[in-house]
């Protein structure tokens, strides 16, 4: 038998994962007296929580209106995917308002639980929406004001039954296991998007909004950063390898249980090679391609033996032992074993983790930074930050050592490097690529060094050009900008071609319905006339029509390298017809250092993707589009794509 189950595994891990569908549950609505009560029921909670938020600080805030809008949300979609969904839904309304009557006499009690799980909520800075969160409090949390602990960031795995109400009975007080000596946040990441986009984002604004509401509760110091861990299972193990593999200085330990590590080869049937911008930016995502950051992070990895998704587990072995890595990566595999974690096993992996861990965690700071990106959304590791690529979506890599005073360092890709560091252990000499280089330390930087044909010199610490490049945050593509801070705006002129115009709408329109179910939240629409120098300051701007209707709109194309006019739309040597032809482009605000302009598009994935596999969920058009609007009742957004592409690295459209 167990020869069988080898074969098996061994036939498994080469097959790609079926085309899947993830629909949810069909609705069990429940019955009129059990609505009536609910309806009821959120009229009181609406109330209590009016009453209650203006009685306790802003940062406690959203753990009481996170209740409310789990009441309302599930009625506005309709998801009641399991028999038990009006039953807990009343059970979160009862909870919201005994949380907001507590918080109405300016007491948080939720906040002073030690050994169970608390249901909390914050409110997140991309779209102002309120997202919750739980924490698993161990036994003796904060009795011992001077014991540090470990800190857990747990993923969840694909629930097409999660919603907010669901996410926050979860987190009703259960007591922690005894054995449980960390705290654990589990994240809701937005849902169910393998946490990329907004979904990523959603975990570090956790992670930092828990650590100010734990200073704010007087338990300052009592986590301890050199020890944090990230895991998760399946799809939570997908955001895992992904996250952690990018973000190499976050972590002390990764512990990612199957998930994927690819796209080709995961998805069933993709096109290969997919269209050139769009394989460039599946390199945004695909975590194998980071494997060598494992140089700065350990992995502890777990598979059941006959899972299919234990591929995403070998991919990085392999890549690891081209990489003479093979010692940074534990993997752990349960003989037999398909699509499941059972206790035992997390036991096991448990164990392994407090090995890697060790007593003190990561080091304060490495003498040797071994990293690599292909994109400047992730450019920085502890004390090396790189600053401006030779070219996107080709691997940058910094191999970087400070050893007796000596900083040496090689590079591949990287044409712009910032060097930080504290003044007091300022090094004796530095070198680049083998040539010693001068730099000063200014504003705790040991410098600031750009490349030429000549090599590394010394350059100023603010990068002035009256040409944007693309840097760290300002590097697209189209979907980058919806994992920041973001403004729709909408015009309030004369359009200069009505049936675009009304094609422009209906991608709002799109993006409004598909943000509000799949990212759990509801855009902030403003007209071109009331968007304030603090909007434009403060987000992305994401504008919609031409611009006849558009103020905001006919202000960029003076500086962008789109040319948009009545008769004429040009990109590059290219021209298109405006009576017919929709752009759609991403680019640095020319006005706002660190921010973007997006024209006439929201994400540029949608509903069918994020209803599958979310290995789909990667970037369809890259920096720019032309589309041809072909809408139907049933889609009005729908359009053919005429061309798309990636800009340079000076944000122009590249040379033919």
């Amino acid at each position: 038998m167990k020869q069988l189950l080898s074969t098996a595994a061994l036939l498994l891990a080469g097959l790609p994962v079926m085309a899947q569908k993830f629909d949810p549950p069909a609705a069990k609505k429940p019955d009129a007296k059990t609505l009536k009560k609910i309806e009821g029921g959120t009229a009181k909670l609406r109330e209590a929580v009016a009453a209650a938020v203006p009685k306790v600080a802003p940062i406690h805030r959203a753990d009481l209106e996170i209740y409310l809008k789990a009441a309302e949300w599930i009625v506005k979609h309709n998801e009641w995917f399991t028999a038990d969904s009006g039953k807990q839904t009343l059970a979160v309304i009862a909870a919201g308002i005994a949380r907001a009557e507590s918080a109405a006499t300016g007491k948080i009690p939720w906040l002073e639980v030690e050994g169970r799980s608390v249901a909390r909520g914050y409110r997140s800075d991309i779209d102002n929406s309120v997202q919750p969160y739980g924490v698993v409090y161990p036994v003796g949390y904060g009795s011992d004001k001077t014991k540090k602990w470990r800190l857990d960031i747990s993923l969840h795995g694909r629930d097409s039954s999660l919603t907010e109400v669901k996410h926050l009975n979860q987190h009703a007080g259960r007591p922690a296991p005894k054995d449980q000596d960390f705290v654990q946040l589990n994240i809701y990441g937005r849902g169910n998007n393998a946490y990329r986009w907004a979904g990523e984002s959603d975990v570090f604004e956790v992670i930092e909004h828990f650590a100010k509401t734990e200073e704010a509760c007087g338990r300052k110091g009592l986590l301890d950063d050199r020890r944090m861990v990230l895991k998760g299972f399946s799809m939570g193990g997908a955001g895992t390898w992904h996250i952690g593999l990018r973000h190499p200085d976050r972590f002390a330990v990764i512990q990612p249980g199957a998930g994927f590590t690819n796209t080709h080869g995961y998805i069933a049937n993709l096109a290969d090679p997919l269209p050139d911008y769009q394989e460039k930016c599946l390199r945004i995502y695909d975590a194998y391609r980071y494997a060598e950051n494992a140089a700065m992070v350990p992995i502890v990895a777990y598979s059941g033996e006959i899972d299919a998704q234990k591929k995403a587990a070998d991919n990085l072995e392999a890549e690891l032992k081209t990489l003479k890595l093979s010692n940074r990566m534990v993997h752990l595999i349960a003989p037999g074993l398909a699509h499941s974690f059972p206790a035992e096993w997390q036991k096991t992996v448990e164990r392994e983790i407090k090995i890697k861990i060790g007593e003190s965690g990561r080091a304060e700071r490495s003498e040797h930074v071994r990293f690599v990106t292909n994109t400047l959304k992730q450019s920085m590791c502890e004390w090396v930050q790189i600053d401006q690529m030779i070219r996107h979506y080709e691997q940058a890599k910094v191999d970087a050592s400070w050893k007796e005073g000596v900083v040496r360092v090689t590079t591949e890709n990287v044409a712009r490097l910032i060097l930080f560091g504290p003044g007091k252990d300022f090094p004796k000499s530095i070198q680049l690529d083998g040539k010693d280089v001068v730099a000063s330390n200014a504003r705790g930087r040991l410098g600031v060094f750009e490349k030429n044909n000549e090599g590394w010199k010394s350059a100023e610490a603010d990068l002035r050009t009256s040409q944007p490049l693309k840097r760290p945050g300002t590097q697209g593509p189209i979907d980058d900008a919806f994992t920041g801070p973001f403004l729709c705006v909408i015009g309030s002129g004369k359009p200069q071609c009505l049936e675009m115009h009304d094609a422009a709408m209906a991608q709002l329109q799109r993006l409004q319905k598909e943000w509000d179910k799949y990212m759990r939240g509801v855009l902030i629409v403003k007209k071109d006339s009331e968007v304030t120098k603090k909007d434009q300051e403060g987000s992305n701007l994401v504008l919609f029509g031409d611009p006849g209707s558009n103020s905001l709109l006919a202000e960029v194309l003076t500086k962008s390298p789109v040319l948009w006019t009545p008769k004429e739309l040009k990109y590059g040597s290219n021209n298109y017809d405006p009576l017919s032809h929709l752009p759609m482009w991403i680019q640095p605000n020319p006005n706002h250092a660190g921010r973007y302009v997006v024209v006439n598009s929201g994400h540029t994935f949608h509903e069918a993707e994020f209803k599958g596999t979310n290995a789909q969920l990667y970037p369809r058009l890259g920096d720019f589009a032309v589309v041809k609007p072909t809408p139907t009742k049933s889609d009005p957004a729908a359009f053919e794509v005429v061309a798309a592409g990636l800009f340079d690295e000076s944000w122009k459209f590249p040379k033919k």
